[in-house]
């Protein structure tokens, strides 16, 4: 027989383990399901998490999961492959082959970073190759960084990054050439611009060397910055009814997510939604409130549901 959960979560990172914390401390039968493929695992810690600042993110899934399982919430390694609505809730096909039912869906599946066509782009990804200065920062703090360039935003991405260092370079690769008023900006916070495409990043013993620009010449520097198009893990979700959309900043096109209301409820009913494949720019402790939000507002239409059926079911009685 199919075994029943109330809820089945989809993703057990931050998001999902804490929506699976207050529902499984609501006393709710729950399953998370984890691929075991966090956006973060390449980073060395988890940062501007109050109390648990620099926390390696394995170590901190690790602790989660063991806080849902003290609860008796079950979590496995695995995948969803499919989820069909029944008419009492979702049938939901898993990797290994097993089908489980749930009442509802919190799906956390995360988000895809796409990164620049850059050779040593991707070996050096979240280490020396960075993309948020709040994540990363203070780590390269007073280093020499490179800002690749290859969208509009460029320029507020190097403004950014001065907070932290005064030895920012600007590499223009495929951006667009910075306006007037740009190149004053630019000038007036003493960050360097350097036309021309890059050809590669180098590396030393596993860490950054610099930037081979496709002239030739290479430019020595520490931690080098690019802008990942973020697409939302949404293939699950789609199969369901729901669309990722496109989101801005600027005006500019930076990924895509799927749209829910502000407890996490997808306009499918019985879905809902939390951390990065429903909020791009959520960092960790932003997708764990939100994850704990989503599960406060899943209990609460349960307990609605539970106290219908109750009614129901004393009307019935009472008729008899």
């Amino acid at each position: 027989m199919e075994q029943q959960y109330d809820v089945v979560v989809v993703g057990g990172g931050a998001a999902g383990l804490s929506g699976a914390l207050a529902l499984s401390r609501a006393r709710r039968s729950v399953l998370v399901v984890d691929a075991g493929t966090p956006r973060n695992a390449p980073a060395d810690g988890v940062h501007n998490y109050l109390a648990r600042e620099g926390t390696p993110p394995a170590e901190l899934m690790a602790a989660g999961r063991a806080e849902v399982a003290g609860y008796g919430g079950e979590v496995v390694e695995g995948t969803v492959t499919s989820a069909e609505r029944t008419g009492d809730g979702f049938r939901v096909g898993l990797g290994d082959g097993r089908e489980v039912r749930a009442r509802r869906l919190l799906v956390t599946t995360g988000l895809v970073d796409e990164l620049p066509d850059v050779p040593g782009v991707r070996e050096l990804w979240g280490r020396d190759v960075l993309h948020c200065p709040y994540c990363h920062g203070w780590e390269v703090r007073d280093q020499a960084v490179g800002i690749i360039g290859t969208s509009a935003m460029t320029v507020h991405q190097a403004l950014m990054w001065r907070q932290w260092t005064a030895d920012v370079t600007v590499f223009l690769h495929t951006a667009p050439e910075p306006s007037a008023d740009e190149l004053t900006q630019l000038a007036a916070r003493g960050i360097s611009l350097v036309e021309g495409e890059v050809a590669a990043l180098e590396s030393r013993d596993g860490r950054l060397a610099g930037v081979r620009l496709a002239s030739g010449e290479l430019v020595p520097r520490h931690a080098v910055v690019v802008a990942t198009r973020m697409t939302a893990r949404a293939g699950l979700l789609t199969s369901l009814g729901l669309e990722p959309v496109e989101m801005e900043m600027g005006g500019h096109v930076f990924g895509t997510h799927i749209p829910a209301d502000p407890m996490g409820a997808t306009s499918v009913p019985g879905v809902w939604v939390a951390g990065n494949v429903a909020n791009l720019q959520a960092q960790v402790i932003v997708a764990a409130g939100a994850g704990l939000t989503a599960g406060a507002a899943i209990n609460a239409d349960l307990i609605a549901e539970d106290t219908r059926l109750a009614v129901a079911a004393l009307t019935t009685s009472g008729a008899r």
